[in-house]
């Protein structure tokens, strides 16, 4: 299990003129095979930060930073977690560039998906990266 990958739920949110990103993960119980996506673990991911984000309607209006993107899963080995993850989100908290912000993040991680729903559909992970 120490091998396995993490897997982190991030959404970039624009409140009030502020800018976040609110972030949760997990660790993976197996590493998948190539093609395969953590799709169980994402899904509880997502609904668990995006809980937390509505909450966060209480202090006012809240609107995705990125549209289609703003609401990712990323897979990352652990000893990428404490030191680069908070880098990346510090440097997009202060400047706001989304594209730089993915690329940095697609340079630490082993893979990315974007999270969207349709009606009448299940949540989909769509591959980025």
């Amino acid at each position: 299990m120490a091998d396995a990958p993490y897997l982190v739920c991030l959404a970039l949110v624009n409140q009030g003129g502020s800018r976040s990103m609110p972030l949760g993960g997990r660790s993976q119980q197996q590493n998948l095979p190539p093609g395969e996506t953590p799709e169980a673990l994402a899904h509880v991911l997502a609904l668990e930060l995006l809980l937390r984000i509505w909450q966060r309607s209480d202090d006012g209006p809240l609107q995705r930073a990125d549209g289609p993107t703003a609401l990712m899963v990323v897979e990352l080995q652990m000893e990428r977690l404490p030191e680069d993850l908070p880098k990346i989100k510090a440097d997009w908290l202060n400047s706001g560039d989304t594209a730089a912000f993915q690329a940095a993040l697609q340079s630490i991680t082993l893979r990315g998906w974007s999270l969207s729903i349709e009606k009448f559909r299940p949540v989909a992970l769509n591959k980025l990266w």
